[in-house]
Parts: C-alpha cells; structure tokens; sequence
C-alpha cells in the first residue's frame, strides 16, 4: 500500500464536500470527516496521542479531507513526514465567505444555546468572529511558509473563485474528467431554510 496520499488542510467551510466528490470522480478512494471506521478526526486524534502513524486504521483512503479541528491544525507537518511525497491541498476562500458560512452552519446545530452555555469559552460554538479571523490569516500564513518553495507538493485551491479540474488535475497530473466540477451545499431552498426555523422554534418554545 503507498504512502503517497492526498491532504486537504484547509479549513472547514471550505468546499471539502466538493473537493471529496472531485476526488471520488478522479477515481480516488477519499474519505470526508466521517468513515465507516468512525470520525476521522478522533481517529487520527488518538493515533497522534499515542505516537503511532495519524493513518493508522485509515490506511486504505487516497485522500484525507475534513480531518481538522483547530486543535490538531499543524499536523499537517506531521503528515508531510509519515507520508513522504504525498500533495497537499490548502482549500480556501475568501475570508467574510468563510465567516459567514461558518455562522450559518453553526446557527443550524440543534441544541447550540445548550452547547453554549455548556462551552462559554468556545470559538466556534459562541460565534466568535474576531477568533475565525485570527484563525483564518494564522492557518493560512503556517502553511504557506511551510510549504514555501515547494509548489510541487502543496497547492492552493479556492473552489468560489473558480477554480476547478484543470487546476487540481494538473497538479495531480491526472486527465481531466467530461463531467462538470461537482459543487456541493450550495445554497438552500427558500422553503428548507423556512423548515429549519420552523423546527428550532418548535424546540425552543416546547
């Protein structure tokens, strides 16, 4: 089995649902956030506390995405050195996209005045922008300067600014595919999004 693997290490919110299609397209075997070996970022989690290889028990999947939570972002490094000659993708977009998706998505999670109150102190739950931006501008910086003067082995990719298979084909050197770029979660229904209020008011008012 090679060690050559694909890593996206951008953030979330980042078209990685997207990208993980992509992948699948190209042939690929990608895993995205949740496998049928449990959630992706535990695993490789626990493999990282107990100093065995972050792919341990993942060792089967081609391309890694949304495996990073902003306590194990720099383990990317770690990566570059267990899996030598692998490609990494920093998928990215612009910086009041990113923030204001990651509202959205945040206010959608059931139970988030609980959470909350249960995690005063915590960014993503409590929607805290000026932490995001900080996050954002240092994750992107850490990456860049790592992989600075390596463009053969890290590329950067910005989905909502179009790019698409001609960029990441060829970096992977790989054909590109007749089907269009697939772009997943675009943007819901008036009436879904209408359900979903629905429902939280339900919840919050029974």
């Amino acid at each position: 089995m090679s060690t050559q693997k694909i890593f996206c290490i951008g953030l979330n919110k980042t078209g990685t649902t997207s990208l993980h299609k992509a992948f699948e397209i190209l042939g690929y075997n990608s895993v995205h956030y949740s496998s049928k070996e449990g959630n992706i970022q535990n695993i490789i989690t626990n493999n990282y506390k107990d100093n065995a290889l972050l792919l341990k028990g993942l060792e089967h999947y081609d391309v890694i995405l949304d495996w990073n939570d902003e306590s194990i972002l720099d383990l990317y490094k770690v990566f570059d050195q267990q899996y030598p000659n692998s490609k990494f993708i920093l998928n990215t977009r612009d910086l009041e996209g990113w923030i204001n998706s990651r509202e959205k998505h945040v206010l959608n999670i059931s139970d988030l005045e609980k959470l909350q109150k249960k995690y005063p102190e915590h960014t993503w739950y409590n929607i805290d922008k000026e932490a995001w931006r900080k996050l954002y501008h240092q994750h992107h910086k850490s990456v860049k300067d790592y992989f600075k003067n390596r463009s053969n082995d890290m590329l950067e990719f910005n989905l909502f600014e179009g790019d698409g298979w001609e960029k990441l084909c060829g970096f992977l050197n790989k054909n590109q595919p007749s089907v269009a770029f697939p772009f997943a979660n675009k943007k819901q229904s008036a009436f879904k999004k209408r359900i979903k209020r629905i429902k939280r008011f339900i919840k919050r008012n029974l």
